[in-house]
This record gives C-alpha cells, structure tokens and sequence, in this order.
C-alpha cells in the first residue's frame, strides 16, 4: 500500500548544486544542515523503501538569475525510469513568453510530465501580470496542476538583501488570489503555508475552491495554529504532505507529523487521499513495482 505522497521534493544531484552555488551555502547555513546530494535514481530509490510516492519539481529561473535551467527531459527520463514512484512537474520561466507557453505543451503531451512549477521570487514576476497569463492559460487548457511558491524563502536568507531576492512576490493577496479568480480551471498548490502571509493564504483557499496548500518546508511541529486548525476542519480535502527533500528528510517530517495536533481522521487525506484526488492517482491499483495508476 502506497503510505504517503510526497508533493515537493527537489533534485538534489551534483549538477544541481553546482548550478545552485552560493544559493545553495546560504541554504545550508539557513536550514542549519548540509543539502543531501543525490541522485534522482536515488531519491526514487529512497521513496520506494519507504512504500511513497514523490513529485519531484524542475525549475527554470535563467532570465533573472542567469543560471542554467533544470532539464525537463532529464527529469522526465528519470521518471521514466522509476515510474512506480516519480511524478514529474516540469517549469518555465514565465519571462520566456511564447517559449514558455510551447515549452508547457511540450512538457505534457510530448515527455508525460504532470504539472509545472513557479518559483515567482527568484523568477522575480507577479502571478496576476497580464503578460504571464497566456502561460497558466495553457497550462489550465492542458489539465494539469501548477505549483507556486508562497511566502517567505530559505534562498538567499541571511544575505545581504537577501541576494536580490523580494518577498513581495510570494503573497497571496492579491497575486495568488487575482490568478485563481481570473482562470478558475487552473488548480494551484500553493507551495508551503505561505508564511508570513498565512492567513491570507488560509483566506484564498476558503474563498477559491481550485487552490490547495502543501505544508513543505515546515518541520510539522513549527506549523502555525491556525493552518493545522484549519487542515483539521474546513479545508481538510485541500491540504497536502509535502517535505521540501532535501530541505527535510521524509522521515523527520513523518515522525514530527505523527505528534502534531491533526485529527486521526485527515491524516490520512493529508499523506496520500488528497494528492491523489488531485493528481489522478488510483491508490487502490497501486502496485509495488508497476508504473503509478492514472485515471
């Protein structure tokens, strides 16, 4: 039986912290632990013992910062490989424009990705400017669910100016909430519980049926109150476990998870129902070895 759905795990391989360089030093002095390096056989390899699944996340932010991209055919090839246990979400860079929009149709019809990723601070653009739109419009025409980035980073924190990067584009309001309004068949995993911003994050989920939140990047017994209140009652059906690998190892996250304050009877949505209610998972036909039922 399939235990847990990891929804935000990261490539953690050499050429991504090489690609990463002084981001990754800040990060590692922020979560006050080195970032494990691994392969992504690796980590499909990690999650297979564990009996989990794990969406693993691309990011494409080489307009602002000049680095090169992660590759959407190599992270498609490795869940090829281990399509027992990995879900890919591809990314583009929004400021792309028509590139990203095709980059998108690529990623889902030609390599099998199913979903896509926004990293809007260090791609330094707001969700609800016009000029991005036509790239969730596309994702929203293909069915597939975006993963946006919410709140506060880890990135650059304790840099001087942070290394260029600005919060103001991880809040919610208006940004997150302006884009699930304006294309209300795009479902959004708003990625972390959005602090600072928490409880406006809690107020766009309670107004706007299609957006979800994980509750990566938090060791579960630093969560706010008012998120686990919630993930306990009125948005029980929206809430995902995600560990932010390799910023936190699923077995600390499982383990704090297991002595926080959530309700018996949401464990279980949270860990596994709810993800695959959204990714189209039958956990029912889920086999040790086969490639992950799709509805």
């Amino acid at each position: 039986m399939i235990k847990a759905i990891d929804v935000h795990t990261h490539p953690s391989d050499a050429c991504t912290h090489r690609r990463q360089g002084e981001w990754l030093e800040h990060a590692e002095r922020y979560f006050k632990q080195p970032q494990t390096e691994i392969t992504l056989d690796q980590q499909a390899d990690l999650y297979r013992e564990r009996e989990m699944l794990a969406v693993v996340l691309a990011l494409d932010e080489e307009t602002v910062t000049g680095r090169p991209p992660d590759s959407n055919d190599e992270l498609a090839a490795a869940v090829a490989r281990n399509s027992d246990v990995l879900v890919g979400f591809g990314s583009v860079d929004p400021a792309k424009g028509a590139l990203a929009v095709r980059e998108v149709h690529r990623c889902v019809e030609d390599l099998g990705l199913r979903g896509m990723k926004f990293m809007p601070l260090t791609q330094a653009f707001f969700l609800d400017d016009p000029s991005v739109r036509p790239v969730f419009e596309a994702c929203a025409d293909l069915s597939v669910p975006v993963m946006i980035h919410t709140g506060t980073t880890g990135i650059g924190a304790g840099a001087p100016g942070g290394m260029g990067i600005r919060l103001k584009y991880g809040r919610p309001i208006p940004h997150l909430d302006d884009l699930a309004a304006e294309i209300p068949q795009l479902t959004i995993i708003g990625a972390h519980p959005g602090w600072p911003w928490c409880e406006e994050m809690i107020a766009v989920m309670w107004h706007k049926a299609n957006v979800f939140m994980d509750l990566s990047g938090w060791a579960p017994k630093y969560l706010p109150e008012s998120i686990i209140q919630n993930a306990n009652t009125l948005l029980k059906d929206r809430v995902l476990f995600g560990s932010d690998f390799p910023v936190f190892h699923p077995d600390r996250w499982m383990s704090e998870f297991a002595e926080a304050d959530f309700r018996d009877e949401v464990r279980d949505g949270i860990l596994r129902e709810n993800a695959a209610r959204l990714l189209g998972i039958n956990l029912d036909a889920c086999v040790p070895g086969s490639p992950i039922p799709y509805t």
